[in-house]
């Protein structure tokens, strides 16, 4: 996985994070490229199983990263049965 810089990473769209950042501040789990959607698909799961992220927000990262390595489309189905 290449290294991303503070610099490179205060550079990033927030639409290139997992969870966007709040307040001008920068986003968590950045998804740029595959390296990274992997890296913040595992540390996502981490942080559920510890009880620092809920259900919804470990979804949304793993939903990001799956369209990042090209697995699913862009659209977020969050309550998709009827």
């Amino acid at each position: 996985m290449a290294v991303l810089s503070a610099k490179a990473r205060n550079k990033l769209k927030p639409s290139k994070f997992g969870l966007p950042g709040k307040d001008g501040k920068p986003g968590k789990y950045p998804e740029e490229d595959a390296a990274h959607a992997k890296d913040a698909e595992a540390r996502a799961t981490q942080q559920l199983a510890k009880g620092k992220l809920s259900p919804a927000q470990a979804a949304k990262i793993r939903h990001k990263a799956h369209v990042v390595l090209g697995e699913t489309d862009s659209t977020y189905h969050q309550n998709s049965a009827k």
